[in-house]
């Protein structure tokens, strides 16, 4: 099923802080709850933080009281400043939450423009769908038969709306016979890596190896890493990429190892707004987060912590983006205006 979807006249989303252990959905209309699943992490990745967000667009066009355009418009600002309080780093939440205000703008005037709304947002859902699969064809490519792949965090279908971002060519590249393996890190202080992406392989039937992050280093110096794809959050106009941290980490040792590093990404990550990565905003989360893990202290309650959620990871490191429109080779300045053009 989608991770993101709109039924019964409510948003449901999985709520990936339960798996693996359980597998739970959240149904809402309360886009104060929507705005806590952000925030929380119940729902993630870059692209399903979008289309989330521009579903609650839409409920709060359905369910604004106002009388007037200029009411219904401070309404629709309201959610949109609410929903974009969440997660400053992901691209794909500013891009769904302006789109969605334009489309309100475009269509103020009539008198259908809640329900226009959420057909706006079904659109984008269906479209990341079908985005996802071109990166999932494209991405193939690049995999080769035996490939042994080393990625970070989750980037399979709970992280998009469905069939996800780097997972989709591995899974894809294994469902049409190659003989891949995936050594996923565990991803702290969230676990994505150990209790979601493994899932996801796992339901998908891809051999797969979890590891702790700190083994990294270990399993590229044995030869056990033929390439790197990782998901992403946000790519500045030059190609610096702001991924889940510890993917700077990844890269550089790419780039020891003279192994080949990918990023997966749709266009509406890239972020051609900003020049370079010093200018995306990084995420420091709650420290509880590092000091606790399923909510037991391993270590003093009041220890000091640093939580960035993501780095950025230098264009010169990556050896090409994945998009829907192809795979982009440096150099990613020129390649990305074209792109756009």
């Amino acid at each position: 099923m989608r991770t993101v979807s709109y039924e019964d006249d409510q948003l449901v989303l999985i709520d990936q802080t339960k798996i693996p252990q359980k597998f739970e959905l959240i149904k809402t209309t309360d886009l104060n709850r929507i705005a806590k699943a952000i925030s929380t992490m119940e729902v993630r990745g870059a692209p399903a933080i979008g289309v989330t967000a521009a579903f609650g667009m839409a409920l709060a066009a359905m369910q604004s009281p106002a009388k007037d355009e200029a009411g219904l418009r401070i309404d629709l600002q309201k959610a949109k400043d609410l929903l974009g309080a969440t997660r400053p780093t992901a691209v794909n939440l500013f891009w769904a939450l302006n789109h969605m205000m334009a489309f309100a703008d475009a269509h103020m005037h009539d008198n259908d423009l809640a329900e226009k709304m959420l057909i706006e947002a079904q659109r984008m859902a269906d479209d990341d769908v079908s985005i996802n699969q071109k990166l999932a064809e494209y991405g193939n490519e690049l995999i080769f038969d035996g490939a042994k792949i080393h990625t970070h965090c989750n980037c399979g279908p709970l992280c998009a709306v469905d069939l996800g971002t780097a997972m989709a060519p591995v899974i894809y590249a294994h469902q049409q016979g190659k003989k891949i393996h995936v050594i996923t890190d565990e991803t702290r202080p969230r676990f994505q890596g150990a209790k979601l992406n493994a899932w996801e392989l796992a339901n998908a039937g891809v051999p797969y190896t979890l590891i702790t992050d700190n083994h990294a280093a270990a399993i590229f110096a044995q030869g056990k890493t033929d390439m790197v794809i990782i998901g992403v959050d946000r790519v500045a106009a030059n190609g610096d990429t702001a991924a889940k941290i510890g993917v700077y980490g990844l890269a550089i040792l790419a780039k020891h190892f003279n192994v080949p590093f990918y990023a997966v990404t749709p266009l509406s990550t890239i972020d051609m707004g900003i020049e370079t990565g010093a200018e995306i905003e990084i995420e420091n989360r709650d420290p509880d987060e590092v000091r606790k893990v399923n909510g037991t202290y391993v270590t003093m309650p009041d220890a000091n912590v640093v939580n960035y959620a993501f780095d950025v990871t230098p264009n010169d490191l990556i050896t090409a983006f994945v998009t829907e429109k192809g795979i982009i080779y440096p150099p990613f300045t020129e390649n990305f205006k074209a792109l756009f053009s």
